[in-house]
């Protein structure tokens, strides 16, 4: 009986580096692979055809799957295992290209594989994906291809990303309590005064009469409400389409991010976030043997605030003129007392890193601390203003209901 065989699609590069597309009918995917490399090709993708029409494969833009930091996490700790091992690095990203279960992230790991495999080399390789893998990752692999230590690098690179997962997944868990209570108060308010309001309304109406001062509002807010949802729904996802574009910009971050650092409550915290994520990412930059200068700029770019970015390229024009770390960043009130006083013991000590991994360890504990606290602080809030919200409409409405008996005799 013969073989069925498929038609697949694929790209693979020659001896000269140059990629090839084309299409192969085989019976898998491993005997398209076996075949290219008899023909002296490279692999970097194969696919089977989908078809057209009913069978083709839908995607929307925005709505696929994404690469996302965890997942690079993963990655490096898997590579820095396989090379500790004694895998070579070509062998270790063809393992990852055919087990690593984000799709996408497979896909930029087969061209990786594919670049290294012609020479060129890994930091080079992973700089021509800037989305995918972030600027410290580049510098740190190619700080360590060049000290001859990448498994090392690769390990903290691995350990850097999964305490900043790990912090990022402490805090959406001690936020997502309030934003959900948050969410149904205001969905709550808007049935109420949309569906509920005007039912009493045409009914008080009938009964004739003056109306409470707080039920006056109410279906004051109701008539509003009911001419001005659509418009206002609409303005909210035309805000939020906005936003998605224009908060990363430059003259967008320097209008709110620093507003967010003095907010009453959560400042502190946006602060705290923000010196762990810059202590960290400077600290891992530092032991990978990355120059001083090129990770301040690396870090400022990575602590997501433009007051840190601001603080470290002033920090990096200063060590440029001979300064300590330690003095500049004193000026610089993002940076607490206690920052500075520890990054100049490890300047005086030569244990910099050491000092920055501890204050990254601190700092986690504080937002760790602060987030359950806000937690704790929040959720009788909400409940209560939420409780306040509701029964308030509520009085509201049945306070003509008092009077029904007058109006009728």
């Amino acid at each position: 009986m013969a073989t069925a065989t498929k038609q697949f699609e694929f790209t693979a590069r020659d001896l000269q580096g140059k990629e090839h597309k084309a299409t192969m009918e085989a019976p898998s995917s491993a005997a398209v692979a076996s075949r290219l490399r008899e023909k002296g090709l490279t692999p970097l993708s194969v696919t089977e055809s989908g078809g057209k029409g009913l069978n083709s494969e839908i995607s929307i833009p925005g709505l696929g799957e994404k690469i996302t930091l965890k997942d690079i996490a993963i990655l490096s700790r898997q590579l820095a295992t396989m090379i500790s091992a004694g895998l070579s690095l070509l062998r270790s990203l063809t393992i990852l290209a055919e087990q690593t279960e984000s799709k996408p992230l497979q896909k930029v790991v087969a061209e990786v594989r594919g670049d290294v495999e012609t020479g060129q080399s890994f930091s080079k390789s992973l700089s021509r994906h800037p989305q995918t893998f972030p600027p410290i990752m580049i510098n740190m692999v190619k700080a360590g291809e060049v000290g001859g230590f990448l498994d090392e690098v690769l390990v903290s690179i691995a350990q850097n990303f999964e305490n900043e997962v790990k912090l990022r997944g402490k805090i959406k868990s001690a936020m997502t309590y309030p934003v959900v209570v948050f969410f149904i108060a205001i969905l709550a308010t808007a049935a109420m005064l949309i569906f509920i309001v005007p039912v009493f309304a045409d009914m008080f109406d009938n009964l004739g009469g003056d109306l409470p001062f707080a039920t006056q509002i109410l279906v004051y807010m109701s008539n509003i409400l009911k001419v001005g949802a659509v418009p206002l729904v609409i303005g909210i996802i035309a805000l939020s389409v906005w936003w998605g574009k224009n908060k990363h910009k430059e003259n967008i971050r320097r209008k709110y991010q620093p507003l967010f650092l003095k907010a009453p409550v959560f400042g502190s915290l946006v602060q705290k976030i923000a010196v762990a994520r810059f202590s960290r990412n400077f600290g891992s930059m530092i032991r990978s043997g990355v120059p001083i200068l090129q990770a301040l700029d690396i870090v400022g770019q990575a602590s997501g605030n433009i007051v840190i970015e601001d603080a470290t390229r002033a920090v990096g024009q200063s060590v440029r003129k001979g300064e300590s770390l330690a003095r500049p960043l004193a000026q610089h009130p993002v940076f607490p007392p206690m920052v500075v006083q520890m990054i100049a013991v490890g300047e005086d000590t030569g244990a910099l890193d050491e000092m920055l991994d501890k204050i990254a360890d601190f700092y986690d504990q504080e937002v760790e601390s602060t987030t359950e606290q806000l937690t704790s602080l929040i959720e009788p809030i909400m409940i209560a203003v939420l409780g306040g919200m509701i029964g308030g409409m509520v009085i509201a409405l049945y306070m003509p209901i008092f009077k029904v008996f007058d109006l009728i005799g």
